[in-house]
């Protein structure tokens, strides 16, 4: 019985709370600076001129991103050399000679060095517990937050 007692009275405390959130006298035309100056007991607030002479960073989506990476010349286009020059970077770390050829061995030089390392017995085939330490590494999650630590205060 008590829990049905206590739920209501959470619920009446949300809508209440709901109520004084909403129906709150929050002013959103007004400055920012202007609660800090009368705080402050400043002479004058600053005018909505100054306020809207202040720059504002432009919102920019993925692609817009994305974009601005491969658009190297700022030009607002995008060339097919700007377009492949991730590829090319990447073709010049497997091609290890330099003669601008890829071989076969070039290319698959990460999955035969892996195959290599797992080999311990140098037989030129993986038992299963050979086979086990080339699974790929996962990385570990990102941390949903970026906060600081506060430092501790002595009492």
């Amino acid at each position: 019985m008590w829990r049905y007692l206590v739920g209501g009275v959470a619920a009446l405390l949300l809508v209440g709370a709901g109520w004084l959130i909403f129906n709150g006298e929050a002013h959103p035309d007004a400055p920012l600076n202007a609660v800090g100056v009368a705080q402050s007991g400043g002479a004058s607030p600053q005018t909505d001129t100054d306020v809207a002479s202040l720059p504002e960073a432009p919102a920019r989506s993925r692609e817009q991103k994305r974009f601005g990476r491969y658009d190297k010349d700022r030009d607002g286009r995008i060339t097919r050399d700007e377009y492949l020059v991730p590829r090319r970077k990447a073709f010049a770390k497997l091609d290890s000679n330099g003669d601008g050829r890829l071989s076969f061995d070039e290319w698959a030089i990460k999955t035969t060095t892996r195959f290599a390392d797992a080999d311990r017995d140098r037989s030129g085939a993986m038992d299963a517990a050979e086979f086990a330490t080339t699974a790929p590494k996962r990385k570990a999650p990102r941390p949903t937050c970026r906060c600081e630590d506060t430092p501790k205060q002595e009492d």
